[in-house]
């Protein structure tokens, strides 16, 4: 799931919330450089480092970077420096733990992560990896359901069908997959994996269930579980949050997701193509309130508006009550202006999807004189934490939902190797405007930077112009022979020196074609020089390429970019 979720909740309420495995003679690397996957080390995927000489061979300018995961192994565990037990120790095994683990070892560092759950945290268990297992089979039955879109390729197909319990297994399988690869993949690399609930007891100082170690730095990285507003009893079965959803004990005729964000569109894509009618609740007075105006438009006309959806808007549920005694769920609205009751729902079941809470209680922080904001760790740019005096903590960095930044797995995992980079040397500073976002919906939804609404407020307060490109799916060939012509990708620029400000894509593959944009943001490239770029035809990419082209920029492009053309 991702962030900037949109928020339906009562009064009372706490905002927020493939590449080639090639060669396999290289030769060992002293410094490994390990592939991530969506957030996720190649390791997490079954590529592990244990195998013998498993490497792959990149052509980087004139230098070649050789990828050794044997090396990763045999250089294990580093020793601690003088006088603690550990160079870096990290308290929460997911996907932020996990990044900044293995970024770790690659630099040297003695490292143990702590874990009191089960490794992967939220986004292995009970999110990202298992809500995508759901997703796939919503859009399989989506294709198979859609009669028009079968004869348009003239095929012909019975009836759909699903068994739940199959689905069910699916997505609990690969969560169980995922697991024990990011397990083996910190073992085989020689990260200590210590079981219990890590808190620290004061500078440099941990505690896990009656053990006491030291660690030179520490960063916390306990991620977040879902909110639940006040007035909403949750019992697991009628009234659920998205770690139950994700189990699919049941498909119900009729259920209301409050909240229309991340979590609860795609749940909405699931429930629907397996046969539920759905009711959207949301606070505010639009849905997909997070998302850029334009794409929101379209999204909703397309992801909402045909299927079996409606919604309430500009209302909270105040209270909702699990269905018990052949009475059904029971959800009581109220106007999210005036707090007057606006009407009451009987639904068989409901979702609350009003996004998620730092999980930081336990933790230790009042040893350190940490007092934290609506329950996230205060921090800054470079992940350091800040105490009640507004003073940095020595040696304690806090990444991931627990620092409430940016609550996406890659952004943690992001944010956990850069902490690595500071602690051995490098002053990193993170761009969380180069950090993508998706929703995996059918289609995907997918952005980058600012929306269009941001942008323009801070060229007024900069003064500087703003400039939108646009570009449809409709023109593309391979989105066309896909019989999938429905999506935007959109582009907000300054014209004076071709900057990205931000790019939003709704439509096939979303989630994929998004990463071109996010990466140029982040390396700082400019369109008249991304333009100049060349894209295999035909696929999806040319959406990108044709967006970059499309856009007016006054600046030439760079000696660099100028050369590069000239060449080819």
């Amino acid at each position: 799931m991702q962030s900037a979720l949109s928020l339906s909740f009562s009064q009372t309420s706490l905002p927020l919330a493939n590449r080639p495995l090639c060669s396999s003679n290289a030769a060992p690397s002293t410094t490994p450089r390990n592939l991530r996957f969506c957030g996720l080390r190649r390791e997490a995927f079954g590529f592990s480092p244990s195998k013998q000489l498993t490497s792959c061979r990149f052509q980087i300018q004139s230098r070649r970077i050789e990828v050794s995961a044997a090396a990763s192994s045999s250089a294990g565990n580093g020793a601690p420096s003088k006088s603690f037990d550990y160079d870096l120790i990290i308290i929460g095994a997911g996907v932020g733990g996990h990044g900044a683990a293995l970024h770790a070892i690659e630099k040297g560092l003695k490292t143990a992560i702590i874990e009191g759950d089960v490794v992967g945290g939220t986004c292995v268990n009970r999110g990202c990896v298992p809500s995508k297992a759901l997703l796939a089979v919503s859009g399989r039955m989506r294709e198979l359901q859609n009669e028009h879109h079968m004869k348009a390729f003239g095929l012909q197909v019975s009836a759909a069908g699903y068994d739940r319990q199959g689905v069910a297994d699916h997505a609990s399988n690969l969560a169980t997959k995922i697991r024990n690869n990011l397990t083996n993949s910190m073992k085989a690399l020689g990260v200590d994996i210590l079981t219990g609930f890590g808190a620290v007891l004061g500078p440099q100082k941990v505690k896990y269930g009656d053990n006491i170690i030291t660690g030179k730095d520490i960063i916390i990285a306990t991620g977040s579980v879902p909110f639940v507003p006040k007035g909403i009893e949750v019992d697991g079965k009628t009234v659920i949050t998205s770690d139950h959803a994700l189990k699919l004990e049941s498909v119900p005729d009729w259920i209301a997701i409050v909240g229309s964000g991340y979590i609860g569109l795609e749940f909405s894509d699931v429930y629907t193509a397996l046969g539920s009618e759905v009711t959207f609740i949301e606070a505010l007075d639009q849905l997909m309130p997070g998302f850029d105006p334009e794409i929101s438009k379209l999204a909703q006309r397309v992801l909402i508006n045909p299927r079996k959806i409606d919604y309430h808007t500009g209302v909270f549920a105040s209270k909702i009550t699990p269905a018990k005694d052949g009475k059904p769920v029971m959800i009581e609205l109220i106007d999210a202006k005036t707090k007057e009751p606006k009407d009451t729902l009987e639904v068989d079941a409901a979702l609350i999807a009003t996004g998620r809470a730092p999980f930081t209680n336990g933790l230790g922080l009042e040893n350190i004189n940490v007092v934290t904001q609506r329950g996230f760790i205060p921090v800054d740019e470079r992940m350091r934490v800040i105490d009640g005096n507004g003073k940095l903590v020595p040696h304690l960095y806090c990444i991931g939902d627990a620092n409430g930044k940016m609550m996406l797995a890659h952004a943690a995992s992001a944010q956990g190797i850069s902490v690595v980079e500071q602690v051995t040397g490098s002053d990193h500073v993170l761009n969380h405007l180069s950090i993508p976002a998706a929703c995996f919906t059918h289609p995907e939804i997918s952005m980058v930077g600012l929306t269009e609404p941001q942008a323009r407020e801070k060229a007024e307060k900069e003064g500087f112009k703003v400039s939108i490109a646009k570009t449809s799916f409709k023109a593309n060939t391979k989105a066309l022979a896909e019989n999938e012509g429905e999506g935007l990708a959109k582009m907000i620029y300054r014209p004076d020196n071709g900057e990205i400000l931000g790019v939003h894509i709704f439509g096939l593959h979303a989630a994929d074609l998004i990463h071109e944009a996010s990466n140029a943001i982040a390396l700082g490239t400019r369109i008249q020089d991304i333009k100049l770029a060349v894209h295999a035809h035909p696929t999806l990419s040319e959406v990108v390429d044709e967006l970059f082209k499309a856009a007016k920029v006054d600046s030439p492009a760079s000696v660099t970019a100028q050369s590069v053309k000239v060449a080819v």
